[in-house]
């Protein structure tokens, strides 16, 4: 989780006087999966004053001619159009149902003219991909689910992605990353708008913790570290997949993998890409990039040492991964990691809270 000050409401447009800040809108697409889709549906769409929720007013509009069809079949039909968005405070793309192609062009004019009227714009999971295809995430940190974020980098390079994030907070623009983690989106945004007593109360209504740690807050592996589902120790590839996560220092490759659980190259990519939804050679990358990430955040290894201590064949072969996945090199991610830390510490950060990494050009510090 991240925040960024720097776009906050001092540097932020002024609300456009027709539009009103308890007013929230969800932008609905057809294709869209219906659990994200419903998370600010709840959140934002149901009165719970009673239980000392402060009350927002929700519009569901539809991003493009209905009815709208989720995954699962269920048709949908948005009471609002694209028109209800000039009166949002808050607008929010829960979903976007292609990571190669852009929404609706009207869609998109829709979300840059409420964002150049002051309106706050959220992209949960893969709604970021909208938020990047209306240009709202240029130059700005942001995340998405992890399977997705090197899509993301390769798509919109001047944006910097962080993948570990369960949420970024950029002031007047928000992510998140995959399903659940919207609900932690969510949860900041009330916590934001209403304060923590308001945030928790919603929590407790929801039968939620009020706000998930990440490594640095908690002491716990962060979101991102390992990239699996939580029931893989019931799928006979669990202990394979373990092995790899244990010997990412060493050089192997699908095929060892593989050979290993005693399956052809074909099986073991169809088994593997159900049990992860990740093609396994993809899967492996992200897994030595984020050890990269981490040993350059916390040990003084050279790049070179870096990239063999996580099984790369040559420190190009590591450059160019990182780069495509994260958006930087591993030095300039280094510098770049450091000088925030640096800077935390001047600013009398308490001994041993360590930020969460940032790449170049995001400003912000990490939530506190």
């Amino acid at each position: 989780m991240s925040q960024d000050p720097a776009h906050g409401p001092e540097s932020a447009v002024k609300l456009a006087a027709r539009r009103r800040r308890e007013i929230v809108a969800v932008l609905l697409f057809s294709g869209s999966p219906m659990f994200e889709s419903s998370i600010p549906l709840s959140v934002f769409g149901v009165d719970r004053q009673d239980a000392g929720v402060p009350r927002y007013r929700l519009l569901a509009c539809a991003g493009e001619e209905g009815p709208l069809r989720t995954t699962g079949g269920l048709e949908l039909r948005a009471p609002y159009g694209l028109g209800a968005l000039s009166r949002a405070g808050t607008v929010i793309v829960p979903a976007w149902r292609s990571i190669t192609g852009p929404p609706p062009a009207p869609a998109l004019a829709a979300l840059r003219r409420a964002h150049s009227e002051g309106a706050r714009i959220v992209g949960l999971c893969t709604g970021a991909f909208a938020l990047g295809a209306a240009g709202l995430l240029d130059g700005r940190p942001a995340t998405t689910h992890w399977m997705y974020a090197p899509t993301l980098a390769k798509r919109y390079p001047s944006v910097h992605v962080d993948p570990r994030e369960l949420f970024v907070d950029d002031g007047d623009i928000l992510t998140s990353a995959g399903t659940a983690a919207g609900i932690d989106l969510c949860l900041h945004i009330v916590r934001t708008d209403h304060g923590a007593e308001a945030a928790g109360a919603l929590a407790r209504r929801l039968v939620l913790p009020p706000r998930r740690g990440n490594g640095a807050e908690s002491g716990h592996p962060r979101h991102m570290d390992r990239s699996l589902p939580e029931d893989i120790g019931a799928d006979p590839l669990a202990e394979v997949v373990a092995w790899a996560l244990e010997h990412l220092h060493e050089q192997f490759d699908v095929e060892a993998l593989a050979a290993r659980a005693y399956m052809s190259r074909r099986t073991f990519d169809r088994r593997f890409r159900a049990l992860t939804g990740s093609a396994p050679l993809q899967w492996l990358i992200t897994q030595r990039v984020l050890q990269a990430q981490r040993l350059l955040e916390v040990s003084d290894y050279s790049v070179d040492e870096v990239a063999g201590r996580c099984g790369f064949r040559s420190p190009v072969a590591l450059r160019g991964h990182f780069r495509r996945q994260l958006g930087a090199s591993p030095a300039a991610y280094r510098a770049a990691y450091r000088a925030r830390q640096q800077e935390g510490n001047g600013r009398g950060r308490p001994a041993g809270d360590v930020p969460s990494a940032r790449l170049p050009g995001q400003r912000g510090r990490p939530q506190q």
